[in-house]
Order: structure tokens, then sequence, then C-alpha cells
């Protein structure tokens, strides 16, 4: 029995705050398949390579950002037979998250708004359904775990914090109600004895993440 060859690669959705909108980092192709399309950040695995330390060489040398801390987690693998019309590709999405990224390095690269990718018509392979994806796996931790903090600078004030879900659900939240839960779930944020007025209005508590990985309890996105 013969043992198919396939290619592996590995796609970066990488997500940021940017000017008060949820921005992804975008690659400009600029030959075929796709020529003009924008795509996610990625590349081919090395045969020595583990997918984490691919998607850390990748994250520098064609996201443009080395040495920056990242979130940085396995969303998902795409393998259906059709997605790369060169070659039977299999990809493996990472998912990055973090605050104030800087602008890359690679001219081909830039941060645009999710909004406009999305009602942009050409999309490279499969890169629309795995933005889609790496999306609606951020809003879904948010809910969950502590990740929110992850978009932030690492002292914030609830209001920030409250922008970033806003931000990533699409969303307004009320500010009391807001206040309370994020206050009061265990160790997920710890108050310092600073204040700041970068808010505008009267001098607000800084704080700075806390310990806990799972928000209990969780803030769940409004529905309907």
């Amino acid at each position: 029995m013969s043992v198919p060859r396939l290619a592996v690669s590995v796609d970066l959705v990488v997500l940021t705050v940017r000017a008060q909108r949820l921005c992804a980092l975008m690659w400009r192709r600029d030959r075929a398949p796709y020529d003009g399309a924008w795509s996610l950040p990625g590349g081919f695995i090395q045969l020595d390579e583990d997918l984490p330390v691919a998607a850390s060489r990748l994250m520098a040398e064609r996201a443009g950002l080395a040495d920056v801390r990242i979130h940085l987690e396995q969303l998902a693998t795409y393998g259906y037979p059709d997605r790369d019309p060169r070659q039977r590709v299999v990809s493996v999405a990472y998912l990055g998250l973090a605050p104030d990224l800087p602008a890359s390095s690679r001219a081909q690269v830039l941060w645009t708004a999710v909004d406009d990718l999305l009602h942009r018509d050409r999309a490279a392979f499969d890169h629309r359904r795995i933005l889609c994806d790496g999306m609606e796996r951020a809003r879904a931790k948010l809910e969950y775990t502590s990740l929110a903090a992850a978009f932030c600078p690492p002292e914030f004030t609830v209001a920030e914090l409250r922008r970033v879900y806003e931000i990533v659900w699409g969303t307004a939240l009320d500010p009391r109600n807001f206040h309370r839960k994020v206050t009061g779930a265990d160790r997920f944020l710890i108050p310092t004895d600073r204040t700041t007025t970068r808010d505008g209005g009267r001098p607000a508590r800084l704080y700075r993440r806390g310990d806990a990985e799972q928000l209990r309890p969780p803030m769940l996105r409004p529905r309907g």
C-alpha cells in the first residue's frame, strides 16, 4: 500500500485591538494562486520542526513579529482535499492575541480591521473560514477564561477591559454591571495602589491580571 504524500502548513490568525477596532494581520499575496487576494500569514513546516516551533518561526518570518510576547494557541486543522489548488495541503491554524502589536516590518503584511476583511471579495484559499473560526474562538474564550486581559497592557482600568469585550464581541455592555462581574470574578483582576486619568474624567483604579485561567463565574455574551 502506497503512502499518500501531502504538505503541512501553518496559518496564523493574529488579532489585536487597534484604533478601537478588532484587527487581524493580513498578508497581501503577490503571486499565483490568488494573486492580489488577502491571506493569513503562514507557510510550510520544515521537516525537522514541531508545529509550535514552526508557528513561532512563522510569527517572526512571515508576520514580522519577532521577540513579541503573544498568547499563541492551536486553533484547528483544515484538510479537505481542494483547499489548495496546487497540491494536497493540510493546514494547522494558530490563534495569536496580544495588545498594541506593532506594525510589521514586511511591506506585504499590514493590520486590517476584521470587519473590512470579511467584506472584501477576494480571500486566498480557505482563509476567510479560518479567520472566522479564530474570531469565534476568541469571542468564546472571553466568556470562560481571563484571555481578555491579553488584549490589555500590564496595568489597565475596568473601562479599558470593558472596551476589549465590546470590540471583540461587537456589542455594548452596561458599565456598572460589567464592573461588578469582573471585579467579582475569582482571581481575575488584582487591584493596584495606582490610578490613572487616561480614560478622561475622575481618576480610575488600575488593575493587573490575576492568576485565574478560568472565570468563575463566567462572563457570558449578551444573547439576542
